[in-house]
């Protein structure tokens, strides 16, 4: 049909039939992403939907979402009937020298890919709504907060911790769920859930990887090109250290070694830490246990990247 003969016949229909039609469109368009900024209304759309006998999930995030974060939220649409997702980058966990005026805010496009994902509720506070006082209250986890990125971040867990427990206060999910890629945040949140009887499970998700091996991340987009081949460096030294345990468990001296050596073929990557190191407890391990984690924090030219790799290795008595 000829566009001037449809737009004729459509200045024939008349008022209320048009009025009808739009109404039609409306109707079975998707309802928008439910938004809030305020505590008084994150916990109003909570009570509902706990009245309606729905199992609330969690997925905190700092945005500039990508696969991994919404693999988290497609675990939690598995788990629970309620998906909240916070948005809210956390000043208390960067350092003076760190990047937190640079760190990236698409928010936009983070809530299209919320929408896309078919998450209930985003929770986007004003830092004042995180933060009213200004001497704050913390929460500190001394349970592996001092090692590997404790040692080279020294504030850094205290403001995670912190800010994840008001998180929980706020939204009380029945479980949170984070990625395996930042393997001693997890482990930390564990470890500050059960010494605070806090009534939420934690779900830790497998880290997503790029299909070259490079394990997603926010820093990612920080990366030139040439650096973002470097940086496949980090995930290859991992899974020789994994093979290398899993063909002998007794070889972690070696496996390490086979780390470092792979990773000392790139001048562009300066290293913080390379371990082996016992998955429950992060404590470097010289003879293998039953479960084990590699970890590797460098920079890769001026970006810092981290990532990690389980380990199960039969262990020989």
């Amino acid at each position: 049909m000829p566009l001037g003969f449809a737009s004729a016949r459509w200045n024939n229909v008349s008022s209320h039939r048009r009025s009808q039609w739009h109404t039609f469109i409306d109707q079975t368009e998707v309802s928008p992403l439910k938004t809030v900024q305020t505590i008084e209304e994150l916990r109003a759309e909570i009570r509902s939907a706990r009245s309606a006998g729905k199992k609330i999930g969690c997925v905190p995030t700092m945005g500039a979402l990508h696969d991994g974060h919404i693999s988290l939220v497609e675990s939690a649409r598995q788990e629970t009937d309620f998906v909240v997702v916070t948005i809210f980058v956390n000043p208390t966990q960067f350092a003076p020298h760190e990047d937190l005026s640079k760190y990236p805010r698409p928010l936009e496009d983070d809530l299209r890919k919320c929408a896309d994902a078919g998450v209930d509720l985003v929770f986007n506070p004003h830092a004042d709504t995180v933060y009213p006082a200004k001497d704050a209250a913390y929460v500190e986890v001394p349970a592996c907060s001092t090692m590997l990125e404790g040692a080279h971040r020294p504030s850094h867990f205290r403001g995670v911790a912190t800010i994840v427990l008001k998180l929980f206060n706020m939204v009380m999910p029945d479980i949170a769920f984070f990625g395996q890629k930042d393997y001693q945040q997890q482990l930390l949140i564990r470890h500050m859930v059960d010494d605070l009887n806090v009534p939420v499970e934690i779900r830790t998700c497998p880290t997503v990887r790029e299909s070259d091996g490079l394990a997603m991340s926010s820093r990612n987009m920080y990366l030139s090109d040439a650096d973002r081949q470097t940086a496949l460096a980090l995930s290859q030294a991992l899974k020789l250290a994994h093979d290398a345990c899993c063909a002998d468990g007794k070889a972690l001296v070696e496996a390490r070694q086979a780390m470092l050596d792979h990773l000392a073929r790139f001048p562009d990557i300066k290293l913080d830490y390379v371990v082996i190191a016992d998955a429950n407890t992060l404590s470097e391990v010289e003879h293998a246990v039953p479960e084990m984690v590699a970890l590797i924090a460098a920079r890769v030219g001026t970006t810092r990247l981290i990532d990690n790799m389980l380990i199960s290795a039969a262990v020989q008595t």
